[in-house]
């Protein structure tokens, strides 16, 4: 798992209260760069100090900013309401994007084409403690774990020679407020005393396990609950041989296909229809562009699933089928992108599979295996004019990015972080822990060690417990045990965000939200942020200026 990067100066797609879209529209840029100038102006006059001040005349200043700043951490300023908002069906982009040159538009299937409820969490999440009690005769009791959605996010790291649920941020060091053994969070002595300076090296990496699709969240709880039962029976276990009993649960589930027959047995429980799916996908078709499915999961999953979820259309009464100019199905990726595997063509009334030699992907048909080389040969489709969209950064966007597509990530949680961020009340938190921050380091450049009497000590230990307590509020308004999904409690990106950022020219929460965007649209790279598009952050000068 390599972490290191050259940091790249980047600039956020920020959009007016009108929402305009992804930073194709420049206005509200430039509003904001022109905002962040005056911001910092005013930040650097606020930081300049005296340097005839004693040190002691030091700290006492310093307390006294503390103080006047916890005054207005009563009342959020006027000032964050001219901010800018970021759009929640924005596209945020990684990479230049100029969408007249795709030609060519691919899908995954699961959490890309179709949107499943959280009852599909609970669904896998069963299933998979069946099979480990019955096949693979772990205790009985552990069929009385109940699937917690609130515990787990995406992008976790499971430790395989600890057993512990890691956080990392985008340079692989160890999130001090996102470390679980089970259900209880490590201290940081106990993280220190694993992980040295929280910085996972090379050499340890290979032992971390990423956690990064949808169905890691049920992956993820179990794992916790799992281990969590055999520290409080007393039980020694090995880390690893859990993580490979609950990965090998998991994948039957879904290998056998118990989660799909679950899914299609009532659709209604876990499928969640989308009246906009349609229109994109007709959209495409009606400015002549080519549409793919390449999924891993089998045909007659992807065929109740797509009726169910167009059954309410109106405008639609052929089969979906008809949307696509070559489907594929149970392609295996990500081997897909690196076989030899021949296409086999699948015949939907027999369920059987031709031997033939495949030599055409013809639009009336459906495709089962292949590989990228025998894709590429046969269609003509060149790389950078091909664009395919998925959820999994690595079964689904890592090939593609490596084999010249172009990639879009589809984050559904996006919506809900952006909209986190976007309200006044986590802004205010974010601008009381910048001043809290930039104290801690005014007091910690200001007095030398021999200096520091008892009153710095107090005063540290004020500022520091100020610092948690703001952090622990920002970080209770995601996910009570982890945070963001791409921001670390600090405010530093995730590893998470380090993936997305490597293979994904683009992001966004779902596929239809191109349908808001120009055909001609070029999405533009930012420039003057430190990694991900979507983030901002809120100058402290808000609460001192408010």
């Amino acid at each position: 798992m390599a972490f290191l990067r050259r940091l790249l100066p980047l600039r956020p797609s920020f959009l007016g209260a009108n929402y305009a879209y992804g930073g194709v529209l420049g206005g509200t840029c430039n509003e904001f760069r022109r905002y962040s100038a005056r911001v910092a102006s005013e930040e650097t006059r606020a930081l300049k100090f005296e340097d005839d001040q004693l040190p002691g005349d030091e700290i006492s200043e310093i307390r006294r900013e503390f103080n006047d700043a916890k005054q207005r951490f009563f009342k959020i300023p006027e000032g964050l309401k001219d901010m800018p908002k970021l759009n929640p069906h924005g596209i945020y982009v990684n990479k230049n994007l100029r969408l007249e040159e795709i030609q060519v538009y691919g899908f995954d299937y699961d959490y890309t084409l179709a949107h499943y409820s959280a009852n599909l969490q609970n669904l896998i999440y069963d299933l998979a403690k069946e099979h480990l009690v019955n096949e693979l005769k772990y205790p009985e009791t552990c069929l009385e774990f109940k699937y917690d959605y609130t515990f787990p996010i995406r992008g976790l790291s499971y430790d395989q020679l600890t057993g512990y649920l890691l956080k990392l941020d985008f340079f692989g060091s160890v999130e001090p407020d996102g470390c679980y053994f089970g259900r209880r969070k490590l201290t940081n002595k106990e993280i220190r005393e694993t992980y040295g300076t929280r910085r996972v090296g090379r050499d340890y990496a290979h032992r971390l396990v990423s956690l990064m699709d949808f169905f890691c969240f049920s992956e993820a709880c179990l794992i916790a609950d799992i281990v969590q039962h055999f520290v409080d029976a007393k039980l020694e276990f090995d880390a690893s041989y859990v993580y490979q009993d609950i990965n090998r649960a998991i994948q039957h589930v879904h290998r056998s296909g118990l989660a799909h027959q679950g899914i299609l047995s009532d659709p209604h429980k876990y499928l969640v229809k989308n009246t906009e799916l349609l229109r994109f996908l007709k959209m495409l078709k009606g400015k002549g562009k080519k549409l793919f499915l390449l999924t891993n999961s089998p045909f007659y999953f992807v065929d109740g699933g797509m009726q169910f979820l167009l059954e309410d259309s109106q405008d639609h009464s052929d089969s979906w089928r008809d949307l696509f100019d070559v489907v594929i199905a149970k392609a295996n990726k990500p081997d897909f992108y690196t076989s030899d595997h021949p296409f086999r063509c699948y015949d939907v009334e027999r369920d059987t599979l031709a031997f033939t030699k495949v030599d055409a992907l013809l639009p009336d048909k459906v495709y089962y295996h292949g590989c990228l080389k025998s894709f590429l040969q046969i269609t003509k489709w060149l790389g950078p004019e091909v664009i395919y969209f998925g959820d999994h950064l690595f079964s689904d966007l890592r090939g593609p990015s490596r084999a010249g597509w172009r990639t879009a990530a589809i984050i559904h949680e996006l919506e809900n972080e952006i909209r986190v961020q976007n309200d006044d009340s986590y802004r205010f938190e974010q601008a009381k822990f910048h001043i809290i921050q930039e104290l801690l380091g005014k007091l910690q450049a200001t007095v030398t060690s021999e200096q520091r009497n008892e009153t710095y000590k107090s005063l540290l230990f004020d500022l520091n417990e100020e610092r948690k307590k703001i952090r622990s509020s920002m970080k209770k308004m995601f996910n009570r045990s982890f945070g963001a999904t791409f921001l670390t409690d600090t405010g530093q990106e995730s590893a998470f965000a380090y993936h997305i950022h490597q293979y994904a020219d683009v992001y966004t929460s779902k596929p239809e939200n191109f349908m808001f965007y120009p055909p001609e649209a070029w999405l533009h790279e930012p420039f003057d942020i430190k990694i991900m598009p979507h983030n901002v952050k809120v100058p402290s000068s808000l609460l001192k200026t408010g």
